[in-house]
């Protein structure tokens, strides 16, 4: 946060005091489809994706989150309507979580965090439109090499039938261009 807004000591205690932390364990899911998300979570420690089941019964890796980034449902989480995605932990991880109702309330107590989560959902947004962008621009080789660029960590830390599944390739082809390097 501190990258882009300045908060008191007393400002940080009392932000810190409607935080709470929490363990995850791998695999386990902090929101399943159908459910209201009530949470946004931000990553101390471990990986995790948002996705959905297809029509096809196929899962669709959405969106992962590593450490120092924020993940949530956003649609469910500001709307209060049941979530048509999964969040779930692919290994252990550590996450504080915000309620939204706590969220608001904290929103009145210290207007700046308005700026910083405006600033982070630009970030996001705009991160999801590049995503899209590659998604009609690029084939699914271009895609993988770009990822294997820009963000290594994931290509180390996520499965690779899910990395299959965010690029929109089958995890043989996934192989197949990993054993080309």
């Amino acid at each position: 946060m501190k990258k882009f807004i300045s908060l008191t000591e007393a400002e940080e205690e009392l932000l810190v005091s409607y935080l709470t932390v929490k363990q995850v364990k791998k695999k386990e899911h902090l929101l399943r489809q159908g459910e209201v998300c009530r949470e946004n979570y931000f990553i101390l420690e471990g990986c995790f994706r948002l996705y959905l089941i297809t029509s096809k019964g196929a899962e669709q890796v959405i969106q992962f989150g590593i450490e120092n980034w924020w993940i949530t449902e956003y649609h469910s989480y500001k709307s209060g309507l049941p979530s048509g995605f999964y969040l779930q932990a692919i290994e252990s991880a550590t996450v504080v979580a915000l309620d939204r109702n706590v969220q608001e309330e904290l929103f009145k107590k210290l207007p700046q965090l308005e700026k910083y989560f405006r600033l982070v959902l630009e970030k996001a947004y705009s991160a999801q439109l590049m995503r899209i962008h590659y998604i009609f621009n690029l084939t699914g080789e271009e895609q993988y090499r770009m990822m294997v660029d820009k963000y290594p960590e994931f290509v180390q830390r996520v499965p690779q039938y899910m990395l299959a599944s965010f690029l929109g390739i089958t995890p043989e082809f996934l192989s197949m261009l990993r054993a080309k390097k």
